[in-house]
């Protein structure tokens, strides 16, 4: 399998973090050209590519999906949402999955022989607040369309914030970890998660966290949309060693990134959607 193009990364990282107006719920005019530069993204690499459209406060809102080897029976979800909090530029928060979303369509594209599964990527519009915990998040929209469809889907990744891993004062020696984040209940799928992404060779610890219901800064994410409907799902999140200091800020840019991690983190994820059995 290929490995991701840092360049590529980064001109989906200049962008999505260019953009003006903000893209927030405020902006819808910013978020449909972020959802037409996803779906744009997806039938390049060859992707059968749709849109799932919802109307919330007078404004239509939608989220992107993409679809690898879209015959399989079983499917993985693979999601990552585009929409920032108020006017930040959202570099890591979540420009960075973003990107990585992108990359992993290229990646993946065309090797549906490689799959016993099908993986369906989708970018979700409206997980930041005022919307975030609520029936009208881009990822509640989408997993009440699975219920209703009777989609048999056997686990769910929300890849969050991949891009950032320390700045001085704020790493520790150095460290980086793709946490992933669920519920006991699904410890089992965290764990395997976890295993995975170690074994992908791309210079990553990583660790479980089962407790994230109860945790305010880890089970509120579109991994949470999932759990009621019995779908192991689990959020996938960069880190140095440490929160990262420009979250919810104006200072989350491109400049606090590193690509060239983000391109690592891609590969492991790429490794660890290829493998994944139930």
């Amino acid at each position: 399998m290929p490995a991701a193009d840092t360049a590529l990364l980064l001109r989906h990282l200049r962008f999505l973090t260019s953009l003006r107006p903000f893209r927030n719920h405020k902006h819808p005019e910013s978020l449909d050209r972020t959802a037409d530069y996803i779906a744009a993204a997806f039938r390049r690499a060859g992707l059968p590519t749709g849109m799932q459209a919802w109307e919330v406060r007078g404004h239509t809102y939608r989220n992107v999906l993409g679809s690898i080897n879209p015959g399989a029976a079983r499917r993985l979800i693979v999601g990552a949402h585009y929409d920032v909090y108020k006017d930040t530029e959202g570099a890591d928060d979540n420009a960075s999955s973003v990107a990585g979303l992108l990359e992993l369509a290229r990646l993946l594209a065309g090797k549906e022989g490689m799959f016993s599964h099908g993986i369906d990527l989708v970018a979700f519009s409206l997980e930041e607040p005022p919307f975030f915990k609520t029936e009208f998040m881009g990822s509640a929209i989408h997993a009440r369309s699975i219920a209703e469809s009777s989609t048999d889907v056997m686990g769910m990744l929300s890849l969050e914030m991949l891009g950032f891993y320390g700045s001085p004062g704020h790493e520790r020696q150095g460290e980086k970890f793709l946490m992933v984040s669920g519920i006991q209940r699904f410890d089992a799928f965290n764990q395997k998660i976890s295993e995975l992404l170690r074994a992908a060779g791309q210079g990553f610890g990583s660790r479980a966290w089962s407790r994230a219901d109860g945790d305010k800064n880890n089970g509120p994410s579109d991994h949470r949309n999932f759990w009621p409907l019995g779908i192991p799902a689990a959020m996938v999140i960069g880190t140095g060693g440490g929160p990262n200091p420009h979250y919810h800020r104006a200072s989350d840019t491109l400049g606090t990134l590193d690509v060239e991690a983000l391109a690592k983190a891609v590969n492991a994820v790429a490794y660890t959607v290829k493998h994944f059995t139930p």
